[in-house]
C-alpha cells in the first residue's frame, strides 16, 4: 500500500473515530511523506552532483594524459603536498618542509614567498617557473625546469583557502633548446663580430645592414652601431661594384686590388668577395661582403721577393765561399769531420755538406795505424774522449782519402758539441793531411844533418886534403932526389915506378877535385859517347886495374863474356868507374879476389824494356855494414877515415850513372862479407 493510499484510508476512518487522534496522524503521516519526497529530490541531486564530478574529474584525467602533466595537491591545514598524477614527487605524498630541499637554492625564496600569499588567500591563482632537483642525495645535482599553474580551494563560507591544487609542467627540454639556440645565437653572433675577416651584409637594393668589428675597422666606420657614409652609400654606386654587379642579378665576385674611399681615408689592398644569399624559392634576400686587408700581405710578400733576391745572391756568395774553401781544403789536405753519438757514426766531409766518407764509432780505433797510442786506445769511449777539445798527431791508414796504399801523418782537432738540454751529442773538427810536410820535415831533417855531415866532413876533407896530396908529393920529391944515387938499372927501375904510381895517385886526387867542384857548379858531369868495342877495351883495361893490386894472397879475375861487344859510351867515365870500383876493393881486400866483369843486361823502365850494360865489381874483402850502406854513395864519406881517399870516387861515380840515366848500386851481407859495386847504363848493341 502506497503512502497515499494510507492516508486517504485514514481520512476516510476520521469519521467513524474521534477526530484529533486521526487529524494528528495525518499530520505526522504528511510530514513523513514530504520528508521522503525531499529526500529522494536530494538524493537525486547528490547523484547528479557526483556524476557530474565523476564526468569532469574523468575529463580533468584525460586532459591531463593528454597534456601528461604532474598534479600536486598541498593541503594547507596539514601541510601535507600529495601526489594525484605524475611521478615528479619523490613519494606519494611528502611534508611541507620536505619539499623546500628540492628546489634550486636561487629559486627557493621566490617559490616559497608565492605559497605563502596563497595559503594567506593574497592571491588564488598564481603562475610561475622554478628548478627541481630530481638527482639523488650524494649525487651531482640535476635539475628539471617547472612551470607551475596553481588554483587556491576554498571552502564554502571560507577566505582562507584550504587547499593549493598546482599544475607542472616539465619545460627542461624546451628551456635546454632554448639556451641551445640562445648559445647558438651568441656564438654565431661573436664568430661574426670578431672574424678576422670583414663581414658585412646589404640588403637586396644595396643598403648596409649590419656590418663586424673587422669591417667596421677596415672602413674607418663612425662607430659601432654604424657610419654616416656608408650607410647613405648603395653598395651598386660604389667602386669597383658599379662596373662589375648586376642591380638586380648580381653575380659571385672576387677581387684583389688597391681600394681608394678618400672620405674615410682608406688606401689599402683589400681582398673582396661578393656572394648574394637566396631563399629557397631563389628570391635574394642579402647580399653578403667580405674583406680581408692585404696590405701587410703584399708588404711581405714584396719583402720576400727583396728577400729572395737577397738569398740568391747569398746563395750565390756561399756558393763561391763553399768552392773556394773546398779548393783550399783539398789544397792543405783539409777535411771537416763529424762524430754523432746517437747515429752511432763519423763522417768526413769534402766541403761543408757533401759526406766523402763515414765509419761507425767501432770502426774509428781501426782508422789509425798506431794501436798502442793512448788516444787510440781510450776510443773504447768515444764519448769520454770527445767531450773536451782534442788536438792529436799520428798516423792513419789510407782509408779516408783512399788514395794512398802507405799509412798517412795526420792532425786532428775537434770541439765537443752539446745540445739544448747541455748534453754532449757528438763533436765537429778538422782532419789535416800533413804526410807530405812530415815527409818533407823528415827531408829537411835528413838534409839538416847531411849538410852538417857534409859541412864535417868537408872540413875533415880539407885537413885529409893536405895529408893525402903531401903523400904522393913526398914521395915524388923524396924518390926524385934518391933517383941520382942510385948505381943499378934495377934499383933505378924500381925508384922510377914508385914515383910513377905516386904520380898517378896524385893526379887521380886532383881530378876527382875537379869533378866534385864540376858537380858543385852544374850539378852534372859531362857524357860524351863514341862508337867503342867494349869487350877490347874491357880487355885493355883491365891489364891497367890489375897493376893496382899489391897483396899477393889477392887474385884479379876478369869476366869478358864477349868476344866482341859494338856500343855508344863514354870510355873516359867507364874507366873512371871501374877505377874507384877497383881502387876502394883494393883497399879492403887482403885476401881471396877481386873480380871485375860486365854483362848484356835488358830492364823494365816506364813500362818499357831497355837494352843496357851491367859492370860491376866483386870482392871478398872487408864489406859494408848495413847500417851505412846508404851512405856509401854521398860525398866526403868513408868507411875508414884511416884508410887512404877523399871520399868523392862513389859519389862521382854515382853522378856519372845519372848523367847515363842508369843505376848505381851495391850488394854486400855486413862487416867481413866482401861486397858487390855495379852500375847499369843503357845502350845498345850495334850490328856489324
Amino acid at each position: 500500500m502506497t503512502i497515499l493510499t494510507m492516508t486517504y484510508f485514514l481520512l476516510q476512518s476520521a469519521s467513524y473515530l474521534s477526530l484529533w487522534p486521526y487529524l494528528l496522524l495525518a499530520v505526522v503521516l504528511f510530514v513523513l511523506i514530504a520528508v521522503l519526497i525531499q529526500n529522494r529530490v536530494v538524493r537525486r541531486r547528490v547523484n547528479d552532483s557526483i556524476a557530474s564530478a565523476t564526468s569532469t574529474y574523468e575529463m580533468m584525467e584525460k586532459a591531463l594524459k593528454i597534456v601528461d602533466n604532474d598534479v600536486v595537491i598541498y593541503d594547507i591545514p596539514g601541510k601535507v603536498i600529495r601526489r594525484l598524477r605524475g611521478n615528479l614527487l619523490p613519494t606519494p605524498e611528502m611534508r611541507a618542509e620536505e619539499f623546500a630541499p628540492h628546489i634550486h637554492p636561487d629559486d627557493v625564496e621566490q617559490v616559497l614567498s608565492t605559497v605563502r600569499q596563497m595559503a594567506q588567500g593574497k592571491t588564488q591563482q598564481v603562475e610561475y617557473s622554478y628548478r627541481w632537483r630530481v638527482s639523488e642525495a650524494g649525487e651531482e645535482p640535476r635539475y628539471f625546469y617547472i612551470r607551475n599553474n596553481s588554483v587556491a580551494e576554498y571552502a564554502p563560507g571560507s577566505s582562507t583557502p584550504t587547499s593549493i591544487i598546482s599544475v607542472l609542467v616539465d619545460e627542461t627540454e624546451q628551456r635546454e633548446h632554448q639556451e641551445e639556440e640562445e648559445e647558438l645565437a651568441k656564438r654565431y653572433k661573436k664568430i661574426f663580430e670578431d672574424s678576422i675577416i670583414g663581414l658585412s651584409f646589404y640588403s637586396p637594393e644595396g643598403w648596409l645592414i649590419v656590418a663586424n668589428k673587422m669591417m667596421r675597422d677596415i672602413c674607418h666606420f663612425d662607430s659601432d652601431e654604424g657610419d654616416a657614409f656608408f650607410s647613405k652609400m648603395n653598395l651598386f654606386d660604389m667602386a669597383p661594384f658599379n662596373e662589375v654587379l648586376d642591380r638586380y642579378h648580381p653575380n659571385e665576385y672576387l677581387a684583389c686590388s688597391l681600394s681608394v674611399v678618400p672620405e674615410r681615408e682608406m688606401y689599402i689592398y683589400l681582398e673582396i668577395g661578393v656572394h648574394p644569399i637566396y631563399d629557397e624559392e631563389g628570391k635574394l634576400i642579402y647580399i653578403s661582403v667580405a674583406a680581408r686587408d692585404i696590405s701587410e700581405e703584399r708588404e711581405l710578400y714584396m719583402q720576400a721577393k727583396r728577400n729572395d733576391v737577397e738569398i740568391q745572391k747569398v746563395n750565390e756568395s756561399i756558393q763561391i765561399y763553399e768552392k773556394e774553401l773546398r779548393y783550399m781544403m783539398e789544397t792543405c789536405g783539409l777535411q771537416a769531420w763529424r762524430i754523432s753519438l746517437d747515429r752511432d757514426i763519423i763522417e768526413f766531409y769534402s766541403g761543408l755538406k757533401e759526406v766523402q766518407r763515414h765509419f761507425t764509432l767501432k770502426q774509428l780505433q781501426s782508422i789509425f795505424y798506431s794501436q798502442e797510442d793512448e788516444f787510440v786506445r781510450n776510443l773504447d769511449h768515444p764519448a769520454e774522449v770527445i767531450s773536451k777539445p782534442l788536438r792529436y798527431m799520428g798516423r792513419m791508414h789510407p782509408m779516408v782519402t783512399q788514395r794512398d796504399v802507405e799509412p798517412q801523418w795526420v792532425q786532428i782537432n775537434s770541439i765537443p758539441e752539446y745540445d739544448e738540454h747541455g748534453n754532449l751529442k757528438g763533436a765537429f773538427g778538422v782532419w789535416r793531411n800533413i804526410h807530405q810536410l812530415m815527409q818533407k820535415q823528415e827531408q829537411l831533417k835528413r838534409e839538416t844533418e847531411r849538410a852538417n855531415d857534409s859541412g864535417r866532413m868537408k872540413s875533415v876533407f880539407m885537413a885529409n886534403m893536405t895529408h893525402e896530396i903531401r903523400t904522393p908529393l913526398n914521395a915524388i920529391v923524396g924518390f926524385s932526389d934518391v933517383l941520382p944515387l942510385l948505381t943499378t938499372p934495377e934499383e933505378r927501375q924500381e925508384i922510377i915506378r914508385l914515383i910513377i904510381d905516386n904520380c898517378d895517385m896524385l893526379l887521380r886526387l886532383v881530378n876527382d877535385i875537379q869533378d866534385a867542384a864540376s858537380l858543385d857548379v852544374s850539378g852534372s858531369v859531362d857524357i860524351a859517347p863514341t862508337r867503342t868495342d867494349f869487350s877490347k877495351f874491357f880487355d885493355e883495361l883491365c891489364e891497367q886495374l890489375q897493376q893496382r893490386l899489391r897483396e899477393p894472397t889477392v887474385e884479379f879475375m876478369k869476366e869478358n863474356p864477349y868476344p866482341t861487344y859494338i856500343t855508344m859510351v863514354d870510355e873516359m867515365r867507364i874507366r873512371q868507374v871501374y877505377t874507384n870500383f877497383v881502387t876502394n876493393a883494393v883497399k879492403y881486400t887482403h885476401q881471396g879476389h877481386i873480380k871485375v866483369g860486365y854483362r848484356k843486361e835488358w830492364r823494365e823502365e816506364n813500362g818499357e824494356s831497355r837494352e843496357g850494360l851491367f859492370l860491376f865489381c866483386e870482392d871478398t874483402g872487408d864489406g859494408v855494414p848495413k847500417e851505412v850502406q846508404d851512405k856509401l854513395f854521398e860525398r866526403f864519406f868513408k868507411l875508414n877515415d884511416y884508410i887512404q881517399g877523399t871520399g868523392l870516387g862513389l859519389s862521382i861515380c854515382k853522378a856519372i850513372a845519372n848523367a847515363c840515366q842508369g843505376f848505381i848500386g851495391m850488394e854486400s851481407e855486413g862487416q867481413g862479407q866482401g861486397s858487390t859495386f855495379w852500375m847499369w847504363i843503357p845502350c845498345n848493341e850495334i850490328k856489324a
